[in-house]
């Protein structure tokens, strides 16, 4: 068996085409989707991150801009501005670029964005709300692999899912979503003993751990559909996921390759978000 390449940026690529006909609608409704990034100090990471996001908004055609402040900026003085942005009734989306300086709360800074606005997905207040099943913003890189998942018609209810890693960014999110889709979910960690004895019976294996090649094909089911969040820079320069592509590829089902895998499609529900946040604001408005 080898297994079928889950394309991330191929399918990122055609939500966009038609979210872009959602934008043409609501500008046609006299509403222009608008996402405000705040960019605190100039790490490399951050800026290539942030200018994907700028670029992606642009080609979808919604309007976007970046506030870049000094890495010296007082929390005090980062949460008056997002206050402004709350209060701006042409900016739909608010996102602030993590990591911050260590001197910034980063809770702090992830409460004071109105939920209404916090196209990110992670207020308490949203993350609440998928907890529960109710209708909200998810956080980006979850989503996208439950679109992922969805696009290839790869079943979830009933299965095992088996999620590696427990962020509050991805690991817990996801296993939740998942959870809601009906599938029986296990969560692995750093303190997880005899990790392969979880994961050799996943149907669905999600790895968010951030080290190169952790899972191999020993440790995967066959036929399992394999998904890999990690991105990880070897010392050639060269990128890497935290799963054995290769050797993985010749048991599993579905798997996603690094690049062109998750990343995109993490932007993407970035800005299936945004969209989402405008047309909350038409519907409140109408």
């Amino acid at each position: 068996m080898t297994a079928e390449i889950i394309n991330g940026k191929e399918l990122a690529q055609t939500l966009r085409e038609e979210m872009s006909k959602e934008v043409t609608e609501l500008k046609n409704q006299g509403i222009v989707p608008h996402l405000t990034v705040i960019l605190l100090g100039d790490n490399p990471a951050s800026k290539s991150y942030v200018n994907g996001k700028k670029k992606a908004s642009g080609e979808t055609g919604i309007s976007s801009d970046v506030i870049e402040m000094s890495a010296s900026t007082s929390e005090k003085e980062l949460l008056q501005k997002i206050h402004e942005l709350n209060d701006d009734e042409s900016v739909h989306g608010i996102l602030v670029q993590l990591p911050l300086p260590d001197h910034i709360n980063e809770q702090h800074v992830i409460e004071a964005i109105k939920p209404a606005k916090d196209v990110d997905g992670f207020h308490p207040v949203n993350i609440g709300r998928m907890m529960t099943g109710h209708d909200t913003f998810l956080s980006c890189t979850p989503y996208g692999i439950l679109t992922m998942l969805k696009s290839y018609d790869i079943p979830i209810e009933g299965k095992h899912a088996v999620i590696i890693g427990r962020s509050n960014i991805v690991g817990k999110p996801v296993g939740q979503l998942l959870l809601n889709e009906n599938a029986t979910v296990t969560y692995c960690h750093s303190k997880t003993s005899s990790l392969i004895d979880y994961t050799k019976d996943a149907d669905i294996l999600i790895v968010a751990v951030g080290r190169p090649n952790v899972i191999d094909n020993k440790h995967v089911k066959e036929g399992a559909a394999v998904i890999d969040v990690g991105i990880n820079r070897l010392e050639n320069g060269s990128l890497t996921g935290d799963v054995d592509f290769d050797a993985v590829k010749e048991k599993a089902g579905y798997l996603t390759p690094v690049p062109r895998g998750v990343g995109p499609m993490t932007i993407t529900m970035l800005l299936k978000n945004t969209i989402k946040a405008a047309k909350g604001l038409a519907e409140s408005e109408g």
